[in-house]
């Protein structure tokens, strides 16, 4: 790879090690804030072990935990959000948790899943083999949606923002009419509240399980409602390929731009992130996007023994300080138990 595609932020950096690896927890979605306290709060997906990895979207509970830097060691302090149960729109699984300091109070975005339709319990469900466990992943896949949730303290209690989705599915045929998730926030220099979410559409779920591309919805009011961009999709990467594709975006603005960090799927390979700008937001450099960061073993010397999504990181998020990036965290299969964890990578 030419070294004039990498981004000056994958060129800052280093390891720093995994953190919250489990004996009883796949660990996901690992999104970190410095609290008033001084220490880093970490919001992490977690699910238990014994629904492999694919519980994420049936059985997943967002956790709180908490250290005295970056690198850890992490005390789990307790349970954020879980499924609301009945039939919510957010009965079973709260997953790809984010989290910001926003007007003196805390956000989660969150993705939720409803399998109350489904006919079966969580436990009978994770009890399946795969291949009966399929058909309803992806009927649980088709039910995601971004929600919201409020507090004053990073210790809770966390409010959920009314009792539908704060980014809903479009109507049929849409961009974005087959499910929402993977959120992202800013704050615009208008003063203008903005989530960024994935999608992806009916038509592309059936042929090969969905393209996915990145618009947002703006309020005028952090609670919302949330309007969609009618120009929606901002990031679509379809052009170079009916399966080329991105997700886990986090963004945020610095030094007058709008900046992302994401995973690429297919542009440069399935184990790059990619790195991109935009002067509002709306237009994205799409065709030329820079690299945030490298395949996991270029930081991390662990043997890769076929786990499933080994030798890659997944949802990048960014511990910042002052509005400027400090650290990454991401989540890695692996580890002590083979399972999956965060990893945190400095940037120096």
């Amino acid at each position: 790879m030419s070294i004039d595609r990498m981004s000056e932020f994958a060129r800052k950096l280093e390891p720093a090690g995994r953190i919250l690896e489990s004996p009883d927890y796949q660990v996901w979605c690992c999104s970190p804030i410095y609290g008033p306290d001084g220490k880093v709060h970490v919001f992490f997906s977690r699910w238990k072990n014994h629904y492999d990895h694919l519980g994420w979207v049936a059985a997943c509970e967002v956790a709180h935990a908490v250290a005295e830097r970056p690198e850890g060691p992490y005390e789990v302090v307790g349970v954020a959000l879980s499924g609301r149960g009945d039939n919510a729109w957010d009965s079973w699984s709260i997953h790809n948790p984010t989290v910001y300091q926003v007007d003196g109070r805390y956000i989660l975005l969150y993705m939720g899943s409803d399998g109350s339709s489904l006919g079966v319990s969580q436990d009978e469900l994770m009890a399946m083999k795969r291949e009966e466990y399929l058909p309803y992943f992806h009927k649980l896949v088709s039910s995601k949606r971004v929600g919201m949730a409020i507090a004053d303290s990073l210790y809770g209690p966390w409010a959920r923002v009314g009792d539908k989705p704060i980014v809903d599915i479009g109507e049929t045929p849409s961009w974005d009419d087959f499910c929402t998730s993977n959120p992202a926030f800013t704050v615009t220099p208008e003063g203008k509240y903005r989530i960024y979410y994935k999608a992806w559409d009916q038509r592309t779920a059936v042929k090969f399980n969905g393209n996915r591309k990145y618009g947002f919805a703006e309020s005028d009011k952090l609670e919302g409602p949330y309007v969609k961009y009618q120009g929606n999709p901002v990031i679509d990467l379809s052009g170079f390929g009916e399966r080329m594709q991105v997700e886990d975006a986090y963004m945020w603005h610095e030094n007058g731009k709008y900046n992302a960090i994401m995973r690429d799927m297919g542009f440069n390979n399935h184990e790059y992130g990619l790195f991109m700008q935009s002067e509002d937001g709306i237009k994205w450099n799409t065709e030329t996007p820079m690299i945030s960061y490298l395949n996991a073993a270029h930081y991390f010397d662990e043997p890769l023994i076929g786990l499933e999504r080994e030798g890659r990181f997944e949802r990048p998020q960014l511990l910042m300080r002052d509005g400027i990036p400090e650290y990454l965290f991401a989540a890695y299969v692996g580890g002590k138990y083979n399972t999956s964890s965060g990893v945190v990578l400095k940037l120096k």
